[in-house]
């Protein structure tokens, strides 16, 4: 049925199945090893369920029964690229490609000190444009769910006219992936002019910044990603965004979480 992994197949359809199934479902999902006994009998002994439930799930899975959903799920595990077009494998390869170099750039001692201008600032502005205002949204939206008070700004006339609410109690986050937006660059100048906290997400290590930004955290990049013709330019500023929210997220936990509950309920009002 597939020339890939069943697991992101199997994740897809996680919500809909039963409690048994779910069960089943974990197991497959884990890391299983090649030479492992898949049999109807050692599985269903293994998870307590009948033959039947397997069946059932196997059906959910798009399969005629489970002697079909294992023949392919054995021929995944074999880890083989099977991938026929050549496309595909170049914008898999890309993404690979920027996820090995974002896990070279993290350094977890300056993710803390970006944690704790976090934690120092009373209100968090994010700047961004074009594909980077997206991010800019995105992380106001993640951010505001754990009780931070953020606002993002992606209109250049917008930023010149904010940077007069700038203080020492403000963190601006500046969003430029080749570090030559003007906006942005000019509004982290003035923030830090007016004692505000400053950090810049970059791709471009340009010395020059650190004469006012407080951090700079540099983002993985291709030469071809400002152009966003393959790769979404966003990919590896989310990636960073993940790590840093993941940071915030755990300080002070049981108290952010929940914040988020009540967030996601008033979402569903």
């Amino acid at each position: 049925m597939t020339d890939g992994s069943l697991v992101p197949l199997i994740e897809s359809l996680y919500e809909n199945f039963t409690p048994v199934e779910r069960l089943i479902a974990d197991f497959f999902i884990k890391d299983r090893c090649q030479g492992e006994d898949f049999s109807a009998e050692r599985v269903a002994n293994s998870l307590h369920v009948s033959n039947a439930s397997l069946t059932r799930f196997s059906k959910k899975c798009g399969y005629a029964g489970y002697r079909e959903f294992i023949f392919d799920y054995k021929e995944s595990t074999h880890h083989k690229n099977t991938l026929s077009q050549e496309l595909t494998k170049r914008v898999l390869d890309d993404y690979s490609e920027l996820l090995y170099k974002t896990y070279q750039l993290v350094d977890e001692e300056q993710m803390n000190r970006i944690i704790q201008l976090f934690v120092k600032a009373k209100r968090v502005y994010i700047y961004g444009k074009g594909s980077s205002g997206l991010v800019a949204e995105e992380m106001k939206f993640r951010f505001m769910r754990l009780g931070l008070i953020c606002e993002a700004i992606t209109d250049s006339d917008m930023m010149r006219m904010n940077n007069a609410l700038l203080d020492e109690d403000t963190l601006l986050i500046g969003i430029s992936v080749s570090g030559k937006t003007k906006a942005v660059i000019q509004s982290l100048e003035m923030a830090h002019l007016k004692k505000a906290s400053t950090l810049l997400l970059t791709a471009n290590n340009d010395l020059s910044f650190m004469e006012f930004c407080d951090e700079i955290l540099l983002i993985a990049v291709k030469s071809t990603l400002s152009q966003g013709n393959i790769i979404s330019p966003q990919f590896p500023i989310l990636i960073m965004t993940d790590i840093f929210y993941a940071y915030f997220l755990d300080q002070n936990r049981s108290e952010k979480e929940r914040i988020f509950t009540s967030t996601l309920k008033a979402l569903e009002k």
